[in-house]
């Protein structure tokens, strides 16, 4: 009889390509790997290959002079910022006391899609003015920079300063507003700079112009993880809203009074008809048979003595968790008796049978009876 079992041979032939498949793959991504070499990762970032990243504007950068540093704490970015281009891809994460010394230090300072909280804390006199549509527009404002880009892909965060001298541009999504401690620049989205839309209209040309001024860039990547953000938290009821705790507020109160609407009333007791009535005498009688059918006479006996024992404590003014030799000095105290009998009576040995659990019974009955009597 010839066997039909696959043998190893045939195994490896119906595996072989399927591993070859898989072998060349992960082959061919460690090559990739490899030939790519170390590769940053994140939004802005300088030399990330993403399509949100900044590989190709920093590459750019380099190709006409500017040396960018790459910084990620305040403290490193105050180190740097001297006579330099400050680009700060996340301003929240940026302490107020470190934006003002980066300010002072720094010849021209860009900020990236600033939140209306940031903009109210560091940059008094501006404020978000609503939001847009990314999408082509042209300058229509009278900044050098702008007007020698001409239609560039703007948008997101609009904003808008009281300052004569501000000039806001592409509908409000870029803001430059120059000061005696140099010029900052507030991009209402980071689009512009990325690797993705670089190459559309004039976006190239702006970023280059707004950011390729001075011979240094640096490049602040803010992070949550900066200790300097450690010496300025703030509570959580300081970073809610107003109008969010008002809201609340109402919220609260709304809940209440639906709650009092659907409460249940409770009215009158109904009665319910018993489809059986089982008297109390007869329940027992079943309890005992049970007990009897079971040979259970230990169990039985146990009940009992529990059973007196809560009934006698009360009597005898002990609480319920009142130690046993508390309880049998009491109760030879009220009838007279030794406490070695009490003792047997209520801690003894369990009864053996039913003639047993039949005197331990009747003992029972008669302390508690005695103890209520005296």
């Amino acid at each position: 009889m010839t066997s039909v079992s696959p043998d190893a041979r045939r195994i490896w032939r119906g595996v072989r390509l399927p591993l070859a498949v898989v072998l060349l793959i992960v082959l061919t991504g460690t090559l990739l790997v490899l030939l790519r070499g170390d590769q940053t990762t994140g939004a802005l970032e300088p030399g990330s290959y993403e399509p949100t990243g900044s590989r190709a504007l920093a590459t750019l950068l380099e190709r006409e002079g500017v040396k960018i540093p790459v910084v990620r704490t305040a403290a490193e970015a105050k180190g740097v910022a001297r006579g330099a281009t400050v680009l700060i891809t996340q301003p929240e994460y940026v302490p107020k006391s470190a934006f003002t010394e980066i300010r002072q230090n720094a010849e021209h300072v860009v900020l990236v899609q600033p939140s209306p909280r940031t903009v109210e804390e560091i940059l008094p006199g501006v404020r978000v003015n609503g939001q847009a549509e990314t999408e082509t527009r042209p300058p229509d404002c009278e900044a050098a920079d702008p007007v020698a880009a001409g239609n560039a892909t703007m948008g997101g965060l609009k904003y808008a300063a009281t300052q004569p001298r501000a000039q806001e541009c592409y509908g409000g999504s870029y803001l430059e507003v120059p000061g005696p401690q140099g010029t900052v620049t507030v991009l209402g989205t980071p689009t512009p700079l990325t690797n993705d839309w670089l190459a559309d209209e004039g976006n190239a040309a702006l970023a280059m112009r707004l950011l390729g001024k001075h011979e240094r860039l640096v490049w602040y990547l803010p992070t949550a993880a900066d200790p300097s953000l450690e010496t300025e938290k703030k509570p959580l009821s300081e970073l809610i809203p107003a109008g969010w705790s008002y809201a609340a507020l109402q919220a609260g109160v709304a809940v209440v009074l639906l709650a009092l609407w659907r409460s249940r009333r409770l009215g009158p007791v109904v009665t319910e008809p018993i489809p059986v009535v089982v008297r109390a005498a007869e329940a027992t009688e079943g309890r005992a048979r049970l007990y009897r059918k079971a040979k259970a006479a230990a169990h039985a006996g146990e009940t009992l003595r529990e059973a007196a024992r809560a009934r006698l404590r009360p009597l005898l003014g002990l609480t319920r968790d009142a130690e046993p030799a508390a309880l049998v000095a009491s109760v030879a105290a009220r009838t007279g008796r030794a406490p070695a009998e009490i003792g047997a009576l209520l801690y003894g040995d369990p009864p053996a049978d039913d003639a047993a659990l039949v005197r331990l019974a009747d003992g029972l009955d008669v302390v508690e009876r005695e103890v209520e009597r005296s």
